[in-house]
């Protein structure tokens, strides 16, 4: 009886998490991902807020926390690459009080995923590779889904990474790779080609894979991260292997790339700026290596400085709406409370004159009642039901005491009918579902199918007449 118990919940709360995934994950949860990310890639980051406000408002009218979580770890990750930690930390905040009672493991592992990335841009390298086995963990047994599948690449690119700063490169190149069956923007082609350059030092395989991408992107005049990224690298592929007219129009490439971005990618546009001047100085050309230094050092801290603060803006516009929202949901629950109790108060005046009435009626009326409370009490139709999911060898005898006649109307029809006959048809009497019926008997959904078909030709039921309704006609 306790695995029937215990396999019953298991099977609930599967379908449970089924349907909560069908329900947000393509309407809310992969639309919002990818054009966030879209938005990431370009630089575009107003659009990026604005759509993360749109989505955050949706997440609120619906009632759907874990979207809001969502969108939380969205604008958390627009500002670590800007290294503006504080304003990062206080998203991931908001977003891991509404995760930590969620039920949803894919939420769940995202947010593991994206806070040990955090814990990359503080140099704890360690502490992220703990964030990232929580996430694995928690996506191991989770549906297949497109969102799913997105998360899950992301688990194995930062996992790739880890090993990759850890020098551990075979490790890092088997979870590259499998992050790369499930990416479709390049990323980690890039990775592979970084990884193969600076950690195998293979500079045909570096080549093959940064060129690939790189030409890729260019050909389709993409100007976003992945871009920028294989473009860098393969300039500093052409930069050790001494191509430096190569190696300048890749590096040059990347910085117009880098340009139209925003500036929004810090660690490239430190490599660019650096990988150039190391151009002109080994070509000799030490006043344009000067210029690049210079151009560094002025246009980081300009736009630095004025992207945080647009960025800051928007930011704290964000926070002050969804700040203001918890304040108006808190006062319409204040409102719906006090409400609630002057109906409730009306409800008891009500009942107290209703039950005084009640004591004055005639004794033909107390009589009729008391006569109905005990019909209700001796068969009752609740005791029944609970006795059926409990699937109680007492069903069938309480059965026929809540529903007289019944069994002997079907005996009528089919007399050599066996016990588990009747229990069936009781169960369907009842109008539970094949799918209950198989959790409360512990069979398969299949086999209840066939004992409904079986049951049809015993008792000789029309194709077009239905089960449940045949037998609420037998009364």
């Amino acid at each position: 009886m306790i695995r029937c118990f215990l396999f019953i919940l298991l099977f609930i709360l599967t379908s449970c998490t089924y349907d909560f995934h069908n329900k947000y994950e393509n309407d809310f949860d992969s639309p919002l991902l990818t054009q966030n990310e879209k938005f990431r890639l370009s630089g575009d980051y107003d659009s990026l807020v604005k759509l993360n406000k749109t989505y955050y408002e949706k997440a609120e009218k619906i009632g759907y926390n874990e979207g809001k979580a969502l969108c939380f770890l969205n604008l958390a990750n627009v500002n670590l690459p800007l290294e503006n930690y504080k304003r990062a930390e206080f998203f991931f905040d908001k977003a891991n009080k509404i995760l930590k009672d969620s039920k949803n493991n894919i939420h769940k592992a995202k947010f593991n995923n994206d806070y040990g990335n955090f814990q990359v841009y503080l140099k704890r390298l360690d502490k992220s590779f703990e964030y990232n086995t929580l996430a694995m963990n928690y996506i191991e047994n989770t549906k297949e889904s497109s969102f799913r599948n997105d998360v899950l690449f992301k688990i194995y690119y930062k996992r790739g990474d880890y090993f990759y700063r850890k020098k551990q490169y075979n490790q890092a190149l088997e979870y590259f790779r499998k992050g790369g069956k499930l990416d479709q923007s390049g990323r980690t082609e890039c990775a592979i080609g970084d990884l193969y350059l600076y950690g195998f030092k293979n500079m045909d395989s570096a080549r093959i894979y940064l060129s690939k991408i790189a030409e890729s992107c260019n050909r389709q005049g993409r100007t976003d991260g992945v871009a920028l990224n294989a473009n860098t690298v393969l300039g500093e592929y052409y930069l050790i292997t001494k191509q430096y007219d190569k190696a300048e129009e890749s590096l040059l490439k990347a910085l117009e790339i880098n340009n139209k971005t925003k500036f929004v990618f810090a660690q490239y546009t430190q490599y660019i700026y650096t990988d150039l001047k190391s151009l002109y100085e080994s070509k000799g050309d030490k006043e344009k290596a000067l210029k690049y230094l210079q151009a560094y050092t002025h246009e980081r801290s300009r736009s630095d400085t004025a992207l945080l603060e647009a960025i800051n803006d928007d930011m704290d516009s964000f926070i002050v709406e969804t700040e203001t929202d918890t304040k108006n949901h808190r006062y319409t629950i204040m409102i719906i409370i006090v409400v609630s109790a002057l109906v409730f108060a009306l409800i008891g005046i009500y009942a107290r004159k209703i039950i005084k009435q009640l004591r004055s009626r005639k004794k033909q009326l107390k009589d009729e009642t008391k006569e109905l409370e005990n019909k209700i009490y001796n068969t009752s139709q609740q005791d029944v039901i609970e006795l059926a999911r409990k699937n109680d060898p007492t069903f069938l005898d309480t059965f026929k005491k809540a529903y007289p006649g019944f069994i002997e109307k079907v005996l009528g029809i089919n007399p050599d009918l066996e016990n588990s006959d009747l229990v069936f048809c009781a169960l369907l009497k009842l109008h539970f579902t094949s799918k209950e019926i198989a959790n409360y008997t512990c069979v398969q959904p299949r086999s209840i199918q066939q004992k409904k078909y079986r049951l049809r030709k015993k008792l000789n039921i029309p194709t077009e007449t239905d089960t449940y309704q045949f037998f609420d006609s037998l009364i």
